[in-house]
């Protein structure tokens, strides 16, 4: 079976459906530990509702669709949402992209799912929208996110010292980031090599 541009080995990546998405999104909200790996802010509930506006934007209000991607995760197999990547184009002007991703379900982590989405993002990233470089930024605790990233071909750029608060304790941000011929190098398919990906 030929695959398209949006597949990899174990995911595809989507557009997301905020009418059939949104209520599954929302209920990973519920998991203290998710929260405490993707959010900075302090833990909030997300509800349907919530979800849609950030899927779709507030009612009557448009997203600036010409500098930001979302796409939601889905499994191969079971054509399951697991998860969602963003990318924002920022500026447009240098060709660089912002790059955010979360991956719901417990039993997904560690198995290579937001490892492999974050390839076949790059690959539309590089190969399609002719960017020049990915960055992304992740908490100094989360050990488990730094190991994916560092297999997808990103590399350590820096750190903000003590800038995120949990508890009694203060950690570091890391920015980790991607260059296009870092990415040629690598041994992530190419948009000719997409299908057998």
């Amino acid at each position: 079976m030929e695959q398209s541009l949006l597949h990899g080995r174990l995911v595809r990546l989507g557009a997301p459906n905020p009418d059939t998405d949104a209520e599954t999104v929302a209920g990973w909200s519920r998991d203290g530990e998710f929260q405490r790996l993707l959010e900075s802010d302090a833990p909030r509930l997300w509800t349907a509702r919530s979800v849609k506006d950030d899927i779709s934007g507030p009612e009557g209000e448009d997203k600036p669709l010409d500098r930001e991607f979302a796409f939601v995760i889905r499994t191969l197999v079971e054509d399951r949402l697991i998860g969602f990547i963003n990318l924002v184009i920022d500026p447009w002007s240098q060709r660089n992209g912002w790059i955010g991703i979360g991956i719901g379900p417990r039993e997904y982590w560690g198995q290579g799912y937001g490892t492999d989405a974050m390839r076949v993002l790059q690959r539309f990233a590089f190969a399609e929208l002719n960017l020049d470089r990915l960055t992304l930024n992740v908490f100094a605790y989360n050990e488990r996110a730094q190991r994916s990233y560092l297999k997808a071909g990103f590399q350590v750029e820096g750190r903000q010292r003590e800038r995120l608060r949990r508890g009694s304790r203060r950690y570091d941000m890391i920015f980790m980031g991607i260059l296009r011929d870092e990415w040629r190098g690598g041994e992530w398919p190419s948009r000719s090599d997409a299908g057998s990906a």
